[in-house]
């Protein structure tokens, strides 16, 4: 009984120790560079890290590249609009491919994005979904091909 009681603590250990919460995932995914950058710049780190749970639009680093550097950059050095930007990619609770319907969904920025499916690709606003259901421990990740902006 002792030697079961061991192995199921060891188990619950190295289960939880396995365990990656959005940024975590977003760094292993080794296709958010960019985005793991501009949640540092923004100090958006704890809260993607917190319990959520959180619903991500996640722009790869070839999404951000299609913004003009100078404009990037820009935006990189700006805390709040970057903030704004990067909210607006967030939608609050764990919400998988399966469960998405077409309409406004309310993000965490405060403004909605329009969610479309037309012949089984999704699009959130102008950007098409590319790949879903990156569990993270505390939300899900769906991949998209352009960085969402909010109005300014």
């Amino acid at each position: 009984m002792k030697k079961f009681l061991i192995a199921a603590a060891m188990t619950m250990a190295f289960g939880s120790a396995s365990a990656a919460d959005i940024v975590d995932t977003a760094k292993s995914a080794g296709t958010f560079k960019t985005l793991v950058t501009a949640v540092e710049a923004a100090g958006l780190v704890d809260t993607l890290k917190g319990p959520g749970p959180f619903t991500v639009f996640a722009p790869t680093d070839a999404a951000f590249a299609k913004i003009p550097k100078d404009k990037l950059a820009a935006l990189l050095k700006d805390k709040a609009a970057l903030t704004k930007v990067l909210t607006y990619h967030v939608v609050s609770g764990k919400v998988m491919a399966a469960d998405v319907k077409p309409g406004m969904v309310a993000t965490v920025e405060g403004s909605t994005v329009t969610v479309k499916a037309n012949g089984g690709k999704v699009m959130i606003d102008k950007a098409h979904v590319t790949k879903t259901d990156i569990a993270a421990d505390n939300g899900v990740i769906h991949v998209v091909d352009t960085v969402l902006m909010p109005k300014m």
